[in-house]
């Protein structure tokens, strides 16, 4: 018997065992009487949005999410790439590239190498890279991934033309310029050049000596392929930049990458397990010794993020969007695509919740501000938005959103 027709035979069962009438399910999630007959009956398929809201209201514990076919992945994540990537600086380039590159470049650094107590070149690059993760805020990732890249490879020639002990702080920074190259190409929706790029970082921290900062891109690959809707593949990747030696830092953005992952396919208890983890280990980490900060920069609390985040995924949009609607306040104003993410999820939570006007006026102030700073990984979040509100078509602030969803969510033209 196909998923589809399990599905509506089992969700009358877990009803009718839970007293529930149509009219009163119906209202209790938000969804019209007649497409939830219809469901029942086969006769509709069920969204994975709907079968999580079922699963859970009625405690199913992820039972009726994996009868519904998961939906195709989002442009914004991609499959591992089978070869090298061509984007990458290499370790052949760390090893061997020259001041030749670097005056290609128009880095001329004469014939002299970088010591320790000469390093304001590497102390501009720093500020540069500070100054590119809040320009990232706000300006489109492709108009930033040919500099990002540029800078990357210039510091990696510093490195190699750099006496040992200030060998590994270039290519310490090298490898954070190229995680956020690789966080910026899967903004702009090219989820290969992305895993390529966060490969390279983690070479580029081994070969500046830390042991680390390499299972940070493990966080990264987990969020590529939680876009793409891999739960096994988030879970597994996120396990794996656990262990108990790596900083409080790593193991609590790990831990929180696995509660998404236990998220999406409805496992509530390991999801509430692995966020009490991210917190308490989040918590512990009061010191950044001056280095970048790893993951995000704007969010305060990412834990506290993550939990609204995951409650929706677990169908409980109102507790969801009181976490969403608290946490969206403590935001930055000038990060605005920190505030567009998190913005449409709080948009998503409430019109999950039937809350449709508000959840229109929250995403209509987020509408405007997409062209500046487009992204793949936010646009599957409007999808689903989009496919939300598809409900309440009657609904005039619906209809009203409309043409700015569209604009949005219609293929860009170079």
């Amino acid at each position: 018997m196909s998923t589809n027709l399990r599905f509506g035979p089992e969700l009358r069962r877990l009803r009718v065992e839970a007293g529930l009438t149509l009219t009163e399910f119906s209202v209790a999630l938000t969804y019209d009487k007649g497409h939830l007959s219809k469901v029942e009956r086969g006769e509709r398929s069920a969204s994975p949005e709907l079968a999580r809201r079922c699963d859970a209201f009625l405690g199913a514990d992820g039972e009726l999410q994996r009868l519904v076919p998961r939906s195709e992945a989002d442009p914004g994540a991609a499959e591992p790439p089978a070869g090298p990537s061509r984007w990458s600086v290499g370790r052949r380039a760390v090893l061997s590239a020259g001041t030749g590159a670097l005056i290609d470049l128009g880095l001329n650094l004469g014939s002299r190498e970088v010591s320790s107590t000469d390093t304001p070149l590497l102390l501009s690059f720093r500020m540069q890279f500070d100054q590119l993760r809040i320009l990232g805020q706000s300006t489109a990732p492709k108009a930033l991934l040919p500099l990002l890249e540029t800078q990357t490879r210039m510091i990696t020639g510093l490195a190699a033309e750099a006496q040992h002990v200030s060998r590994a702080p270039a290519l310490l920074l090298a490898s954070r310029f190229a995680e956020f190259t690789g966080w910026m190409a899967q903004e702009a929706g090219d989820g290969d050049a992305a895993l390529g790029w966060t490969g390279e970082a983690a070479e580029l921290a081994r070969a500046g000596g830390d042991p680390y900062l390499g299972s940070y891109a493990l966080v990264r690959r987990a969020l590529v392929t939680m876009y793409g809707g891999d739960a096994a593949g988030t879970v597994a990747l996120a396990r794996r930049a656990q262990s108990s030696e790596l900083p409080p830092r790593i193991r609590g953005l790990a831990a929180q990458r696995e509660a998404q992952g236990h998220a999406l396919v409805g496992n509530e208890v390991s999801c509430l397990r692995s966020l009490d983890r991210a917190r308490e280990l989040l918590a512990a980490d009061d010191a950044h010794n001056g280095e970048p900060v790893i993951g995000t920069s704007h969010v305060s609390d990412p834990a506290a993020m993550s939990t609204g985040w995951c409650l929706h995924d677990l169908g409980r949009p109102k507790a969801a969007a009181e976490v969403l609607d608290r946490e969206y306040r403590r935001l930055p104003p000038h990060a605005l695509r920190t505030r567009a993410r998190y913005g449409f999820r709080r948009s998503l939570a409430h019109a999950a919740s039937g809350e449709v006007e508000h959840a229109c006026e929250i995403a209509g102030d987020l509408l405007g501000m997409m062209p500046t700073v487009p992204s793949a990984t936010v646009n599957s979040d409007v999808r689903r938005l989009a496919r939300e509100l598809s409900r309440f078509r009657s609904s005039r602030a619906v209809r009203d959103l409309q043409p700015a969803l569209a604009r949005v969510l219609a293929p860009a033209h170079d």
